[in-house]
């Protein structure tokens, strides 16, 4: 208990998923937390299951395309809680409808993807740091993905993005950290969220089993767990980094899991 005990957090997207689990362990360490989502309800109600547990949280609307709405987020946490000293940049779109191959992937929904999975990450640390800088530092926790770091069939926008989102993180920790504020990203492999066990066929989950290191999918705590260590002070020589949170999946020469099937059957 207690390990970023009085700090104020701002969790984007935390209505649910990964930024729900990320709000329950920090409250539960001692934070005072700032819930801001596009499902406000889903956000307040958040806040009161925080609230009944002893912790300190409210529950605020958040459109992360709108960068009226993100000032207007980090003002209410300064403004609520009297500073703010952790940011999560959690918000994050993806659209296998539209998001495709560069040829035929639809121009509108690349632009939309940039605006919220890469602007919001820069609106929202551009106007968190002042605040944090009068606090005399905080730490800002971006998600980024790792379709930022491999490639794929499809949603070439969504792997843009979260390479962006990669290294603007570096330069947010170059620029600002002689102001004692750190910078780092989580990239997630596949988490079970409640939105992946909706949306992901028993045959797609198992394809991804079959080429991760370890013998589970991850879960939203995986995430969460990982914020809280850079949210706190326990992280205060990290800075710039992104933690791939990924089971092992990409580790791998990617023929292995194959390989290794040749292997069984030829001793048999």
């Amino acid at each position: 208990m207690g390990r970023v005990q009085d700090k104020v957090a701002l969790i984007t997207g935390g209505a649910s998923g990964i930024g729900l689990s990320t709000a329950l362990l920090l409250a539960k360490e001692g934070a005072k937390v700032v819930i801001a989502d596009f499902n406000m309800d889903g956000a307040k109600e958040a806040a009161e299951s925080i609230k009944a547990q002893g912790g300190e949280a409210v529950g605020i609307f958040l459109d992360a395309g709108d960068e009226k709405s993100i000032k207007e987020a980090i003002e209410y946490t300064v403004e609520y809680f009297g500073h703010i000293t952790v940011l999560f940049n959690n918000v994050g779109l993806t659209n296998l409808q539209k998001d495709l191959d560069v040829v035929n992937l639809d121009l509108d929904e690349w632009d939309r993807l940039m605006n919220v999975n890469l602007k919001s990450v820069l609106l929202g640390s551009r106007f968190a740091i002042p605040h944090m800088i009068k606090a005399g530092g905080g730490s800002i926790i971006n998600t980024a993905s790792m379709a930022g770091f491999t490639g794929d069939a499809v949603r070439a926008a969504y792997g843009a993005s979260k390479a962006a989102v990669i290294n603007l993180t570096k330069y947010i920790a170059t620029q600002y950290g002689k102001d004692h504020i750190r910078c780092n990203a989580v990239a997630p492999g596949l988490i079970l969220t409640p939105a992946a066990k909706r949306n992901m066929a028993p045959e797609v989950l198992d394809i991804f089993a079959k080429y991760n290191a370890l013998p589970y999918h991850g879960e939203p705590d995986d995430i969460g767990y990982t914020v809280l260590f850079l949210a706190s002070d326990e992280s205060k020589f990290i800075t710039g980094q992104t933690i791939q949170v990924e089971g092992g999946h990409y580790i791998a020469n990617p023929s292995i899991s194959d390989f290794n099937e040749w292997m069984r059957k030829a001793h048999n």
